[in-house]
């Protein structure tokens, strides 16, 4: 298979930052669109990101911004879409994007595209744009932006059924401090990484009630458990999730201190409301959204989830999140 291999970013956040740099390690031309003219201008003048990772310098010869992201889609053949989820459909549907079913999507969104049918980043593409499946990959693995900026060593997944896609971005990606492999389990995987965030929701809400090191062990054990079986109910192939692509993934999101989603549980296990621990962070939780998400696809499929079931009680029902814990914790094992 030929293709122009010219890829770019779409997002201005803290991961699309630190895609971007990782991007520039290897490759001479990067085109990066975000929403805000001015943040682009910006970065072009002081070669930094003014909102996100600002430690984060680029060489600014190797990108072309853009605030047009059509012209963006047309130029590339690569798309690599980091926007958060609860924006992602409105991004694409505000501007009208034209020609995704011809073009390599490749999703580094780790969430639930927040509508009524709770779709996933692969499908909402699919069904949406009409991008087939063998076009669509996604990016995932243990990997904080922030240590990204910082060049501590990471290891990324690329997820995709083309198999040459996937080896090409991981090779695209590689870099002194970024270990890349590829997976052909695109559902999996995003599954995986749209579930961690829920459990690091959870993560944080039991820090923030006081609970300690000995019983995070068993929440996040028990979080390993229900990711499979969650998984496997959805898209039955034979997988490895204690991988990184799946368990890293989740200890790291859990467990970090640079992680937004259990900061966001945290917050929520100390007393602030759902609504005054979004204000407090400014910045997307996806675990958030995610948890309704899965808690309404799991209508389907009836798996077993008691800790996503927790996390929805307390984030959308607004049971106590001392109630709710302590009978979570008569469940686990």
């Amino acid at each position: 298979m030929e293709f122009n291999k010219k890829i770019a970013v779409l997002g201005g956040g803290s991961w699309a930052t630190a895609i971007v740099k990782i991007l520039t390690e290897n490759l001479d031309n990067v085109t990066w669109w975000m929403r805000d003219k001015e943040c682009a201008d910006y970065i072009m003048k002081f070669k930094h990101n003014p909102r996100y990772i600002q430690s984060i310098q680029f060489d600014v010869n190797r990108l072309k911004l853009s605030t047009n992201i059509q012209e963006v889609v047309d130029d590339c053949d690569i798309i690599i879409v980091a926007i958060p989820s609860p924006y992602l459909s409105q991004a694409f549907e505000e501007m009208n994007v034209k020609g995704l079913d011809k073009k390599f999507i490749i999703s580094a969104t780790k969430g639930v595209v927040p509508a009524e049918t709770n779709r996933i980043p692969a499908r909402f593409f699919h069904k949406e744009y009409n991008v087939p499946y063998e076009k669509i990959g996604m990016i995932a693995g243990p990997c904080h932006a922030e240590e990204v900026a910082l060049e501590r060593l990471s290891y990324l997944t690329m997820a995709c059924e083309n198999q040459e896609i996937a080896e090409y971005l991981a090779a695209a990606m590689s870099c002194r401090y970024i270990n890349t492999s590829t997976s052909d389990d695109l559902f999996g995987t995003e599954l995986s990484a749209i579930l961690k965030n829920v459990y690091a929701v959870a993560s944080g809400i039991c820090h923030g009630l006081g609970y300690g090191d000995n019983f995070q062990a068993v929440l996040i054990a028990a979080a390993v458990r229900e990711t499979k079986a969650f998984i496997d109910a959805v898209h039955p192939i034979h997988r490895d999730v204690k991988s990184s692509a799946y368990l890293g993934d989740l200890l790291v999101t859990a467990y970090s201190q640079f992680s937004r989603n259990r900061n966001f549980g945290s917050m929520v296990g100390k007393g602030y409301s759902v609504r005054s621990a979004q204000i407090e962070m400014n910045m997307v939780a996806e675990g958030y959204y995610a948890a309704k998400g899965i808690y309404e696809i799991n209508k389907k499929f009836n798996v077993d989830l008691p800790i996503v079931d927790a996390v929805y009680h307390i984030l959308y029902e607004k049971i106590s999140p001392i109630m709710e814990m302590k009978l979570l914790t008569a469940k686990l094992s």
